[in-house]
């Protein structure tokens, strides 16, 4: 699909010290007559899941056999701090569980910083984020011939997005039009949330709109997790061992809210005025 050449935003403001990871992303495209995109999952990520990871996967799949796209990368993006979700930790904290998440997962996810350590960002500028970090400043990817090639960023979230999508005055239909039109979403199946009336609604875009069946459900959050954690309950193999054992050496949601006992007595984060932010992507 051809792509427009502008971003809804001018310019980026970067986090201080940071650096895109890219450490990850395939700059060699194996298959010259596919798609390159990288997959992108926006999201709370408090705390990272296995189901999480799982979408990946579900991802990687669903694109090998049913596209012509070749996945080169995949990135969690941690939301801002001033996303004000309940349960929400902060970005040092979640950051530092999605890395360890990822480097005990597989060789080709990665994690982004960008939105997380800043200013509330909209879903469509986080896309264009992606886009410009790795087709303006990194040229892409090329062919084994030395053919260039655009990396397209795609939307991955659960079924929760498109019904939020649907609904009116949640998201603006600039964004909706700038997320579905121009890069598109891979959309896994949730437990308890339909998909089908929803993607009615958003016909427009229906040729952008994947949709991914769960064969084996999975109904894990991190709404669950955190329940659990709060009545002493094991979290094992619900997350990855190396996240379990971070909550577990920094005492992290043992009680309501997001503050934990290493972040106790610090000062209070400055909230951020984000208007009417659409709902989280992914738990």
């Amino acid at each position: 699909m051809a792509q427009a050449s502008i971003h809804l935003a001018e310019s980026f403001t970067d986090p201080p010290n940071y650096s895109f990871p890219h450490h990850r992303l395939n700059r060699t495209l194996r298959d010259p007559s596919k798609t390159p995109i990288v997959l992108v999952a926006c999201g709370s990520f408090s705390p990272v899941t296995y189901l999480h990871l799982r979408m990946f996967e579900m991802a990687k799949d669903y694109v090998r056999q049913n596209t012509d796209f070749e996945i080169v990368g995949a990135y969690l993006s941690p939301v801002s701090d001033q996303y004000k979700k309940p349960g929400l930790l902060s970005a040092r904290h979640r950051v530092t569980m999605c890395n360890l998440a990822a480097e005990e997962s597989n060789n080709w996810l990665m994690v982004d910083p960008w939105e997380a350590f800043q200013s509330y960002q909209r879903t469509a500028i986080v896309l264009d984020h992606f886009d410009h970090e790795i087709n303006t400043v990194l040229g892409g990817v090329e062919t084994a011939s030395g053919e260039h090639r655009t990396v397209r960023p795609m939307l991955l979230a659960g079924s929760d997005l498109i019904a939020t999508m649907s609904e009116p005055g949640v998201w603006s239909y600039a964004d909706l039009d700038h997320i579905l039109g121009r890069y598109g979403c891979l959309i896994v199946e949730r437990a308890g949330t339909g998909m089908d009336q929803a993607v009615d609604s958003l016909a427009r875009w229906r040729s952008n709109i994947y949709l991914i069946s769960q064969l084996i459900q999975n109904d894990v959050s991190s709404t669950k997790v955190r329940l659990f954690l709060r009545r002493g309950l094991s979290v094992r193999y619900l997350l990855p061992n190396a996240v379990v054992n971070y909550i577990e050496q920094h005492g992290l949601y043992q009680e309501e809210g997001s503050a934990s006992v290493s972040d106790k007595g610090k000062d209070k984060e400055t909230s951020g005025s984000s208007s009417r932010k659409e709902t989280s992507q992914v738990c």
